[in-house]
């Protein structure tokens, strides 16, 4: 099973971006899929979570200006980022909570994908 993440890149300040991350592999069921980010010097921070029910949770930060969702069918997630400030800049992260064929539930993160947001 793998998560691969893809949609970064360089924009300006007040601009927008999709990232989307798919996972692969051996999967019965995904739970919880989730984004989350690093700046430099600075810890992981949950950004947005959605369950499969799609309910949904967001850092205060990214309230109104972030939109997750998901493609069941296509055991995809996407962040849906808008009003970018330079403070958003970090690589981001997909992590899923997913059932294998085995029965067992894992926890698996994405590569990463960096945004960058300029002033």
């Amino acid at each position: 099973v793998q998560l691969q993440a893809c949609g970064g890149g360089l924009v300006q300040a007040g601009g927008s971006l999709r990232l989307s991350c798919a996972a692969s592999g051996s999967i019965f069921s995904i739970n919880t899929m989730a984004w989350y980010r690093q700046a430099p010097g600075k810890q992981r921070e949950l950004v947005a979570r959605i369950t499969r029910g799609t309910n949904t949770n967001y850092a205060d930060s990214v309230k109104g200006r972030f939109t997750i969702s998901r493609d069941n069918a296509k055991n995809t997630v996407y962040l849906q980022m808008g009003s970018l400030k330079p403070e958003d800049t970090a690589v981001y992260y997909c992590n899923a909570d997913i059932q294998r064929s085995d029965g067992r539930w894992y926890d698996y993160w994405g590569q990463g994908t960096q945004v960058t947001v300029s002033s």
